[in-house]
């Protein structure tokens, strides 16, 4: 018997994308003090931004809206893969931390791609 689901809070992808904002701030602490502005707080932006368009996207109550919103977290998903890789490449990342960083993006991101799929496509 599965747990019903009351708000987004319940939902394991909005929980994986709470944690994932957490480490990425715990990544971006570490880049030079001059990407504060910069780097760093585009992926924060990103990253905050999954997990919230998910809460967004649940509260308001329609299948439609929930479905676009799914699909605004999947674009900073994107972004904020895109952004990890340069990250990389200026070496604010080691392999290590990138490939573990990058993993559990995509795990997010396979799941949000699961539930627009299973919403139907609206936007």
């Amino acid at each position: 018997m599965s747990a019903e689901i009351k708000s987004h809070k319940d939902l394991i992808v909005w929980q994986k994308a709470v944690d994932l904002s957490m480490l990425i701030y715990k990544l971006t602490n570490t880049f030079p003090q001059r990407e504060i502005y910069g780097l760093s707080s585009q992926m924060r932006r990103a990253a905050i931004s999954i997990a919230s368009n998910i809460a967004e996207g649940r509260a308001r109550h329609t299948r439609k809206d929930f479905s676009h919103f799914l699909h605004m977290a999947f674009g900073s998903a994107a972004e904020l893969e895109t952004q990890l890789l340069i990250a990389r490449r200026l070496s604010f990342l080691d392999d290590d931390a990138h490939g573990k960083t990058n993993s559990f993006l995509s795990e997010v991101s396979k799941m949000l791609r699961a539930m627009i799929d299973k919403l139907g496509s609206t936007g």
